[in-house]
């Protein structure tokens, strides 16, 4: 497969353009109270304080590509899958994606606790264009490959984490967008599925769609990626090849994606 991809996205046009994207965020602090201002009711204030979560990070994705973005917890990388799904936008700096986007970037899959399964699947397939007809037709395949027939009119909200991970994939890898994001949320689960999910990630592939891939998993990532972004303190420290991003990664940091 590697072959093939290489192959396909050395003409490909590029479909994400990243160029000097910055994003901050605010954090308060705050300052100790001692026993007397408890007594006394007294507060101190929240000092806000801002910090750059990305800064400076200019890339280009090729349609087909994967992607594997690797860095420690905190580091920017969901934040930047973020960007790309135009769920948060940058304090500077341009993100120009020319095509749709499947985000699975976190476990909710942007679904809504109180409501049912069925009427989350409407909801979801529904905000990326597919019509009422065209979810119907597929709405029984969602099912049976999450796995979770009996759940169908259940909320949401009381589904395990490992069921809500199995419908939030098989809905959002089913539908018809060119780029997919996927950010961790695979770790949940039983191995079974997984696999039956990196399966299904391998279809889309040769299928040639585009992944971006958030993972933590060294074997995971040389298996979908052939290229990487390694992120540190929100900076794009390398892109080049996935296995010389880990390996700068493993050097850096002494331990594994």
């Amino acid at each position: 497969m590697s072959a093939v991809t290489s192959e396909r996205t050395e003409t490909a046009e590029s479909v994400i353009a990243v160029s000097g994207v910055g994003i901050r965020f605010r954090r308060n602090k705050r300052g100790r109270r001692t026993f007397k201002d408890l007594f006394a009711g007294s507060k101190r204030r929240s000092r806000p304080n801002e910090f750059w979560a990305l800064r400076d990070v200019s890339f280009e994705v090729r349609r087909g590509e994967a992607i594997g973005v690797v860095g420690r917890n905190g580091q920017g990388k969901s934040t930047l899958l973020k960007l790309v799904a135009g769920v948060v936008l940058p304090d500077e700096g341009r993100v120009a994606v020319t095509e749709g986007v499947a985000p699975l970037i976190e476990i909710t899959g942007g679904f809504v606790d109180d409501l049912t399964v069925r009427d989350n699947v409407y909801l979801t397939a529904g905000l990326h264009g597919m019509t009422r007809a065209e979810i119907a037709a597929r709405f029984d395949d969602m099912i049976d490959f999450a796995e979770i027939g009996d759940f169908v009119d259940t909320p949401y909200k009381h589904l395990s984490s490992g069921m809500k991970v199995r419908i939030a994939f098989s809905v959002v890898s089913s539908l018809e967008e060119p780029i997919l994001l996927v950010d961790e949320v695979l770790a949940v689960g039983d191995k079974a599925f997984k696999e039956k999910c990196y399966a299904r990630i391998e279809q889309l592939l040769a299928a040639g769609r585009t992944l971006f891939f958030v993972s933590h998993n060294e074997r995971d990532l040389k298996r979908f990626c052939e290229r990487g972004l390694y992120l540190d303190r929100g900076q794009l420290v390398l892109d080049g090849p996935i296995t010389e991003v880990l390996d700068r990664y493993n050097r850096d940091h002494g331990t594994k994606a």
